[in-house]
């Protein structure tokens, strides 16, 4: 396939000139050259020097993502074989932790092509694509795989429709198919996962280290309610950690049966804990109302949700969203704040908590901070990709 030649704006050279990987369509100035999603395009100046090379997919606010720097250097099964091989051996310590069988492999442009992750579970290899046109590299991805000694079976899951829209289309690819559920561990604790079942396969891999420190450090004899809970996971590390009791709450009504699957395998008695099924919006007027405390609360909701009278955005209404959970938050209580909305940095995130407890009257103290764990690999380069941002919180008397 012909490479294209796409020209930079100037107010955009030193940015590419640094490293940027992801092709914005403001900075490009012939962007109608683009024809067909999967084609190598070359960065150049307005003076035809050569920036970068890289292809031609749309996703988000990009059309693309940069590969390398070197004009010279083809993209080709061979460059895949190197990044992916490399991705792999950064990862060596995952491979050869018996306790934890579930981890990112690849994350994108932290590994040096943008558009893709894949992510392993116990032998399994699962691959989100994310635009039409890194999807037409697919048989690289698949056969490197495949030639993999541990790989016993592998799943994709396409986020792009002709359009290059997100959708959740997935599918089992090569191998024999896992079980469901397959059962993984995570830190010694077990999580049930299923690889054909949309785009959330039942645990989200990027809080590992957080719901180790929540098990480790400050559960044991607390209260817990865990909002935005999807399928437990927070629970089940602080009941481990032997919290008194946890409450979990989430809108869907899957969150039930799969939150109580997670206590099972883990030999907890679900009956002991509190599963609710309600908007978490509504559940904090409720446990106000009800003058309702916990020790110990973890605020992680999504960067955009919608119930049929509440729009939430992280960006807009985090800091509202925190000045309920200090309405129901002990004095000398924790409050876990968490978001993996990409639009504001950590410094914005930090700002947000101030305000809040500013507004409430009360004081606080910030003890810990998490960003994204090592295999979620990151380039400094592209700080949008180190998304993950989370903050421990006392709230003081």
């Amino acid at each position: 396939m012909k490479e294209i030649r796409l020209k930079i704006k100037n107010r955009f050279l030193k940015r590419y000139n640094k490293g940027y990987p992801l092709i914005l369509k403001e900075a490009v100035q012939n962007i109608d050259n683009l024809k067909e999603e999967g084609q190598i395009i070359q960065l150049v100046d307005d003076k035809n020097r050569f920036i970068a090379k890289g292809y031609y997919g749309l996703q988000n606010k990009g059309c693309g993502w940069v590969l390398t720097s070197n004009e010279k250097e083809k993209i080709n099964d061979t460059f895949f074989h190197k990044r992916l091989l490399k991705a792999i051996s950064f990862r060596g310590k995952f491979y050869s932790d018996e306790n934890t069988t579930a981890f990112r492999v690849f994350n994108g442009e932290g590994d040096g092509i943008g558009g893709f992750t894949i992510d392993y579970f116990d032998g399994y290899y699962l691959i989100n694509w994310y635009s039409k046109g890194i999807y037409r590299f697919k048989d690289y991805v698949i056969d490197i795989l495949k030639n993999l000694s541990d790989c016993k079976g592998i799943y994709e899951k396409r986020r792009f429709d002709a359009q290059g829209k997100f959708i959740n289309e997935d599918s089992f690819v090569w191998g024999e198919e896992a079980p469901e559920p397959l059962i993984v561990k995570e830190n010694g604790v077990n999580f049930a996962i299923y690889l054909n079942e949309g785009a959330m396969v039942g645990v989200f891999l990027d809080q590992r280290e957080v719901r180790k420190k929540i098990r480790d450090k400050y559960a044991r004899g607390k209260n817990v309610l865990n909002t935005f809970s999807y399928t437990g996971a927070f629970s089940i590390f602080a009941a481990i950690g032997g919290a008194k009791k946890t409450t979990s709450v989430d809108l869907a009504n899957r969150s039930i049966p799969k939150t109580i699957e997670h206590f099972s395998l883990n030999g907890i008695d679900y009956e002991t804990q509190d599963i609710i099924v309600e908007d978490v919006f509504h559940y904090f007027k409720y446990a106000q109302k009800k003058q309702l405390k916990f020790d110990l609360v973890i605020l992680d909701p999504p960067s955009f949700a919608k119930s049929k009278k509440i729009r939430f955005s992280a960006a807009k209404d985090y800091k509202d969203l925190l000045k309920s959970t200090i309405n129901i938050t002990e004095k000398e209580g924790i409050i876990v704040a968490s978001t993996n909305c990409a639009s504001f940095d950590m410094k914005k995130f930090k700002g947000f908590i101030e305000k809040a407890f500013e507004e409430m009257g009360k004081k606080y103290e910030i003890l810990e901070e998490y960003r994204l764990p090592q295999d979620f690999r990151t380039i400094k380069e592209f700080k949008e990709g180190n998304y993950l941002k989370v903050v421990f919180i006392k709230v003081k008397k």
